[in-house]
């Protein structure tokens, strides 16, 4: 067996970890047990799930100052990105407490037994399952917060899911710390064994994916990690679904009366925006979508002065800067492309910005494909357009996204299509803000199409996260006392529901 390694990335230091590679058998017995654990979950009361989801985030917060130290030894991202983070990833387990007390998740409908113009109807009563045992891969960019105890592995949870996960190679060491907390916080609230369960190594997330007791899967990270799983997903015998959310370079649009009211402010921090995190998030804006003329030059020279100000940063691992290094040089080497920041002197895990210019119509064009695609890191593409026709044309050629941004002035004639076409390219449509950051709440969006996800409908974050590890069961004349909880009469779980097409509350 293969002993796992931990990596520094500011400094290159390797230490080899109390903890082994993964097993096809390991995985195999994990699956096994948390398929019997699924059965146990989902006969729990939903009072006993929120609590062992409240569980965990305290076991999270009372281990924070170890965990952050280690997660900053392995990701370098420091201490106050990293406490908030892990704020962050307490308060998502709790929010799912909250979605599970609430019950609407359940989507509980019945409809009584009824004459109607098609013929007698009977009792018809449906609401959501669990799907039974769920595979998670951690990223690298969230040590905390989409790793091991992610948004993926709260909300299969709270769905009354089991779930195996896969530590990402970034962080093994925090990802087995923060499975310690998480199994203390489900012993203690009497979960069956194989509820949660750890897994590491590249072939142990193969296995995972084709373990006939995994029932979906939720995954986070790249394009061809992700499409190569999914393949994996849909070529079992049984095919399961898997949501994956991949990359897009995220389209920015700053209209002609936006940068003429406000072009400097935008600019400086447009330049934040793709930076935070050194430019290791899913929703960095990567595409700038600049007027030309002295307006967008005010925009441009904002950028360039702030990013020439920032020093060398560190990146997430040496792999990943490698991976910016090469796509970087990809967008350096297309026709019509301007170096407006950018420097040669990058090595190991350490990289600095880099900004590039190009005209709309290079953009637009067959030899732009390495502009148009994400590159993962501190840099982003400004396109400069002459005309609204000319920025439909070079957006129409940009791949779907996460997100969509659009800057806008005050009344401003190109606000409604921008913003039209922002909501038919993306998953979430930002006015007159920055894409970086995403909330926890009922609303969030976090998808789009594909690329940016391979289910468009899904979203990792936010309430309706749930929905994804869940499946309508239909159940018709049924006595009420073998109903589930969720549809007898007497609604003793006091949820919301459906009855005979009007919404009770209670």
């Amino acid at each position: 067996m293969n002993p796992v390694i931990s990596t520094n990335p500011a400094t290159g230091a390797v230490r080899t970890l109390d903890v082994f590679e993964s097993s096809a058998e390991d995985v195999r017995r994990h699956c096994a047990a948390a398929h019997v654990a699924a059965d146990d979950l989902a006969r729990r009361p939903l009072a006993w799930r929120s609590a062992l989801l409240r569980g965990i985030a305290d076991e999270l917060e009372r281990d924070a100052t170890v965990l952050i130290a280690i997660a900053d030894d392995e990701t370098a991202l420091g201490v106050p990105r990293l406490t908030g983070e892990l704020r962050r990833t307490a308060y998502q387990f709790r929010f799912f407490a909250n979605v599970v007390d609430d019950g609407a998740f359940l989507d509980a409908t019945i409809d009584h037994a009824t004459d109607s113009p098609m013929g007698p109807l009977p009792d018809l009563r449906r609401m959501r399952t669990p799907l039974g045992v769920v595979g998670v891969f951690g990223s690298s960019n969230f040590p905390f917060a989409f790793s091991v105890p992610g948004g993926d592995t709260a909300s299969a949870l709270a769905a009354g899911c089991a779930v195996v996960v896969k530590a990402h190679p970034a962080h093994p060491a925090t990802s087995a710390a923060c499975f310690e907390a998480m199994t203390r916080a489900a012993r203690a609230s009497g979960a069956a064994d194989g509820s949660i369960a750890l897994i590491f190594g590249l072939d142990a997330g193969v296995a995972l994916v084709e373990a006939p007791e995994v029932a979906a899967v939720g995954f986070t990270g790249s394009v061809a990690a992700g499409r190569a799983l999914w393949e994996r997903a849909n070529a079992r015998t049984t095919p399961i679904p898997f949501f994956g959310e991949l990359g897009a370079a995220n389209p920015l649009v700053i209209t002609e009366l936006a940068a003429s009211e406000r072009g400097g402010e935008i600019g400086t921090g447009l330049a934040g925006s793709m930076t935070l995190g050194v430019g290791q998030f899913c929703t960095k804006p990567g595409l700038h979508f600049v007027p030309s003329g002295p307006s967008g030059d005010a925009v441009v020279a904002a950028m360039v002065e702030t990013l020439n100000d920032l020093g060398s940063m560190t990146m997430l691992s040496t792999g990943i800067a490698s991976h910016f290094r090469d796509g970087s040089a990809a967008i350096e080497a297309t026709p019509g492309v301007t170096t407006l920041v950018g420097h040669d002197h990058d090595d190991d895990a350490h990289a600095t910005a880099r900004l590039y210019e190009v005209g709309a119509a290079h953009f637009a064009s067959s030899a732009g494909a390495a502009l148009r695609d994400e590159c993962f890191g501190p840099v982003a593409v400004v396109v400069r357009f002459d005309s609204p026709g000319q920025l439909r044309d070079a957006l129409a050629h940009s791949d779907p996204a996460l997100t969509f941004s659009v800057f806008t002035g005050d009344d401003d004639p190109d606000g409604s299509w921008l913003v039209a076409t922002a909501a038919a390219h993306a998953g979430r449509v930002i006015l007159n803000g920055f894409p970086t950051g995403v909330g926890v709440s009922w609303s969030m969006h976090h998808g789009g199409p594909w690329p940016s996800t391979t289910v468009p409908a899904a979203t990792s974050v936010g309430a309706s996260a749930i929905e994804r590890w869940l499946r309508p069961v239909a159940y018709q004349s049924v006595p009420d006392e073998l109903l589930p909880p969720a549809l007898r009469e007497d609604n003793v779980l006091a949820i919301p529901r459906r009855i005979d097409g009007v919404m009770t509350l209670r």
